[in-house]
């Protein structure tokens, strides 16, 4: 097979071939799919040839890509954890931030964020997106950092706008670089664990907070230590992210080898992946033609967007986005100040908040485990996944705070929320195709989880403390407006398949045209609107 690699492209032979380059005359080569070539070349090889290598493709991508999102999402996630346990500390008095003002200093995060959502997801679709999240990961380091040099309201607001607008991309630009290099079947589970990293950050960061606030007879306070300290985490790895040119000059990493320092830097797709053999880089792209969306199409089409503003799958996503907002801006800004009110001192509010990433850690793959095991359970999972929490929620809310152990247990149940979130990114993304329609799918969605952000941090009222019963309230409605939209979603996409099956017709050679066409579509940036033969997940 060695000799395919240099061989130069023949004539499209197959159907599929044909339609792809079919593309290249209606909109002109700039519109085609980055890996439109690579798709081309998968038609040279044997179904066997392909298969042989599978197994270890999958395995390379598994032992490079995934440690590189796990660490990046750890570093990131602490970052934004780092106001809640600065706030156990003398951040409020320090800067006063009493009264409301500290819930505008948790929401005004996701202005920023909300603000440029929209703008981010269109950005990581034009630009290559490793290069784009790398350079944004060691901006918002540097902001992170100026936290401890802010001396007042008004410059922590400044400094946390800013903060939220960098940090805008890095979620859609993760979830677009797992679509680009693993399957349907394959995204929830690895989804669900670099998501699940969000609790080894809550674990990392609950230790870091306790011994940062054990640091006396320094020129910084405490809260300064924890912005400085993570910011600086993430500075360093932002460097490595985006490129290796920085390490070279370094003896000790010069003498790995430009090769092996090229390991250190997430691809833009599988095309430039220099990990993979170029055999590799086909076998890769044949992996994930299933997908029926391509690989990425640079090109904006206005068409899509307003598609993407139509459609009913959308809406139902973008609402389960809002309440999942609301949960988590509720939970991570003010979990501190529940288990506080319950009769903890700060650090050991701090401290106790270590199990919650164990919670999350466990739990939030398992659920990925299954929804990519078993078939068409997504929305399913979605639903029954919000239920300890809701429990939770409702204990807190009628448990006497006598029992303040019951009460802790209720509050670390509420870190589950990272499952119904992380299985609402991916509905998109195996659910959309078209890649101006899911940048936009997805720039919705973060638009409304940070205006959902903004609300749960708000409706913390300080004359509730210690129990927020108005605030409990709306985070249970929350989870039941949740658990109902999932299910629509649910029959409505089953509606779907069905009405598409039953236009097509039966029988297998039905079936396998459909699934051709459909793969040609996606690499020609067709919706799945337009797409006679894509079917969607539940």
């Amino acid at each position: 097979m060695s000799e395919k690699d240099t061989r130069e492209l023949s004539e499209p032979r197959s159907e599929v071939e044909r339609g792809v380059v079919e593309e290249e005359d209606e909109y002109g080569k700039g519109m085609r799919d980055v890996a439109a070539d690579l798709f081309l070349e998968t038609q040279q090889y044997s179904p066997a040839e392909l298969e042989a290598e599978r197994a270890a493709v999958k395995r390379k991508l598994d032992q490079i890509i995934m440690p590189i999102i796990c660490i990046t999402y750890t570093i990131q996630f602490l970052d934004k954890l780092s106001l809640n346990y600065a706030s156990a500390y003398s951040l409020i008095p320090d800067l006063g931030l009493t009264g409301h003002r500290y819930s505008w200093v948790a929401a005004v995060f996701n202005f920023g964020y909300l603000f440029w959502a929209i703008p981010a997801n269109l950005l990581i679709q034009r630009y290559p997106v490793a290069k784009f999240t790398g350079g944004m990961i060691v901006v918002w380091s540097v902001l992170l950092c100026c936290h401890a040099a802010v001396k007042n309201y008004a410059g922590m607001l400044v400094i946390r706008f800013l903060l939220g607008m960098f940090e805008a991309g890095i979620s859609p630009a993760i979830m677009n670089i797992v679509s680009m290099f693993y399957t349907r079947a394959e995204q929830p589970l690895r989804m669900c664990v670099f998501l699940a990293f969000n609790g080894m950050a809550t674990m990392v960061g609950a230790l870091l907070g306790y011994g940062l606030g054990h640091a006396h007879g320094t020129a910084l306070k405490s809260w300064q230590l924890i912005f400085l300290v993570i910011g600086i985490l993430n500075f360093v790895w932002g460097w490595i992210f985006v490129s290796p040119d920085t390490f070279t000059f370094t003896p000790g990493f010069r003498a790995l080898g430009a090769d092996d320092l090229q390991l250190l830097v997430m691809p833009d797709s599988p095309s430039n992946a220099r990990f993979l053999t170029h055999e590799q880089r086909v076998i890769a792209i044949d992996r994930i033609a299933s997908n029926m969306i391509g690989v990425k199409t640079k090109q904006y089409r206005p068409k899509q967007a307003i598609e993407a503003c139509l459609d009913i799958k959308v809406h139902c996503l973008v609402l389960i986005g809002l309440a999942c907002g609301v949960i988590n801006g509720g939970v991570s800004n003010f979990a501190s100040a529940l288990i506080k009110g319950f009769g903890f001192s700060g650090i050991y509010a701090t401290l106790l908040q270590l199990p919650t990433g164990a919670f999350e850690f466990v739990l939030v793959p398992l659920c990925g485990l299954a929804a990519g095991y078993f078939r068409n359970v997504r929305c399913l999972i979605i639903m029954l996944i919000c239920l300890p929490p809701l429990g939770g929620l409702i204990g807190i809310r009628l448990t006497n705070l006598d029992h303040r152990w019951s009460l802790v247990g209720c509050t670390w149940l509420q870190y589950l929320v990272g499952a119904p979130v992380i299985l609402a990114w991916n509905l998109p993304t195996t659910n959309i195709a078209g890649h101006t329609k899911r940048s936009m799918a997805n720039g919705l969605w973060f638009v409304f989880y940070a205006a959902g952000n903004i609300a749960g941090a708000n409706i913390f009222q300080a004359r509730e403390a210690p129990r927020y019963f108005s605030a409990l309230t709306g985070l249970i409605v929350c989870y039941c407006g949740l658990i109902v939209v999932a299910a629509f979603l649910w029959v409505y996409i089953f509606w779907q398949n069905k009405r598409r099956d039953q236009a097509l017709g039966e029988g297998e050679e039905v079936v396998k045209g459909a699934e051709e066409l459909a793969i040609r579509d996606g690499f020609k940036d067709r919706t799945d609107w337009e797409s006679k033969g894509f079917r969607y997940c539940l």
